[in-house]
């Protein structure tokens, strides 16, 4: 079956290209015999023993996993075929890609501890084109999943703690215009479905169903490919950047800083002042920094769960409930509001978080830029060593946020001893949102 498509549907002019569309379309796929050549093994010792990730369609060679690669960003190349703008085809020319520094393999990246052996990303994602060079010889469709580059980023408040005299410029980390040098890598989900069972405390089984009935019936092969155990969700990944030396993280005589984050979009892009995550992210960038420049090295791992992966829409129903309920917004009612909009106050699951600081060898951090029990747990779960936790400064806490810190302290978020919240404290606590809430009952009256 063939369909005709324009290359830009605004040029009137635009050539007409035929876009191949199936006769059929396969709903879902069954167990077949899989070569040796692609039978996934997770957990060998090297990259030939394991052998490569495999989400593209192609002839001779069959997947082997579920879901596709580039997750959520699947959707869009899809669109760019349907519209003829991308040869359905086309393999990625790979060259001069290659990582600029090294990371290499430690005992994480293979295994089968359930905590200390990677399960959600493939360890051997980045450098495809040396472990898996006579795959691609022959044609063999593989993409990365991992990408490792070097860049230099501008954060104003360091610029402006520059301009100050508080940070010091030391011409290779931290430069006299305030930029930063960073190494940084983009990393997609790869998910070892029987491993992230054992974290979870579930059954494969039941992993499998729920994620095929709560997506919707999106991935059928989650029941009808139990021979496939390794899932390309459509969840956004994560970005880890190392600040100094790399291989200062396996020297055991050259200490650590690292800040885990979870993206918050409105403040970190855009300044709000609701809760304490740009602060608290740019005072682990600070951090990560000075200790680069004492020797060290220094790690901030941003994931992509917005709203504690629940979403940005449901973040902002609960800010609306927060500001609104009787009494405007309380400390006392910060994690209730939550749960009344999504039915759980956080999922998140930080216990797939340590992959990437296992993947780049962390063994011990001395300084954890993070007042989460959550996280703290699921790093020392992971037989990493933490030795001191950082809460964020007072001074840097928006005035907004104090709804946000006093509840989070009280219910467990280590203070550091600068915190200290009684339930009386937690009382007194309330935001701004007091004139709006006025406006919107007029409204509704």
């Amino acid at each position: 079956m063939t369909s005709y498509v324009d290359n830009g549907t605004d040029n009137p002019n635009a050539k007409r290209r035929k876009l191949e569309v199936p006769s059929y379309v396969a709903l879902t796929t069954h167990p077949t015999n899989q070569s040796e050549e692609v039978k996934l093994n997770w957990g060998a010792k090297s990259p030939k023993e394991r052998r490569p990730v495999i989400g593209q369609q192609q002839g001779a060679v069959p997947r082997n996993t579920i879901g596709a690669h580039g997750g959520s960003y699947s959707i869009y190349k899809a669109l760019a075929v349907a519209t003829g703008s991308l040869d359905p085809h086309y393999i990625p020319n790979l060259h001069n890609t290659e990582p600029p520094f090294e990371i290499p393999p430690n005992p994480s990246w293979y295994g089968d501890d359930t905590y200390k052996t990677i399960m959600s990303m493939d360890p051997w994602g980045h450098i495809i084109k040396d472990a898996f060079a006579d795959e691609l010889k022959k044609g063999i469709d593989i993409r990365p999943t991992i990408a490792v580059t070097k860049a230099h980023i501008d954060v104003p408040e360091i610029i402006d703690f520059v301009r100050k005299g508080e940070m010091k410029p030391d011409g290779e980390i931290l430069h006299e215009n305030g930029k930063i040098s960073v190494g940084k890598a983009a990393i997609d989900p790869v998910w070892y479905l029987p491993g992230l069972a054992k974290r979870f405390g579930v059954t494969v089984a039941e992993l499998r169903q729920h994620l095929f009935q709560h997506t919707n019936g999106m991935f059928p092969e989650l029941l009808t490919r139990t021979d496939l155990d390794v899932f390309l969700p459509p969840v956004g990944g994560m970005t880890a950047y190392v600040f100094g030396d790399v291989e200062a993280i396996a020297d055991p005589d050259r200490k650590v800083a690292v800040r885990v984050h979870d993206e918050c979009n409105g403040s970190d892009v855009f300044g709000s002042d609701i809760c304490t995550c740009r602060p608290y992210l740019v005072h682990g960038i600070e951090m990560c920094i000075r200790m680069a420049q004492a020797g060290g090295v220094g790690i901030i791992v941003y994931f992509r769960k917005e709203g504690r992966a629940l979403g940005e829409v449901t973040k902002y129903l609960v800010y609306n409930a927060r500001k609104r309920q009787e009494g405007g917004d309380k400390a006392e009612e910060y994690f209730n509001c939550t749960a009344n909009v999504a039915g759980i106050e956080d999922a998140r699951f930080q216990s797939l978080m340590p992959d990437a600081l296992l993947w780049l060898g962390v063994k011990k951090i001395d300084q954890l830029m993070s007042m989460s029990d959550m996280k703290y747990n699921a790093i020392v779960s992971a037989g990493i060593e933490v030795v001191d936790r950082i809460a964020i400064p007072t001074d840097r806490v928006p005035a907004d946020a104090q709804v946000e810190i006093s509840a989070k302290v009280f219910h467990g978020y280590n203070g550091g001893g600068v915190y200290k919240v009684t339930e009386e404290d937690l009382k007194k606590v309330k935001g701004r949102g007091e004139k709006s809430q006025r406006s919107w009952r007029r409204r509704k009256q």
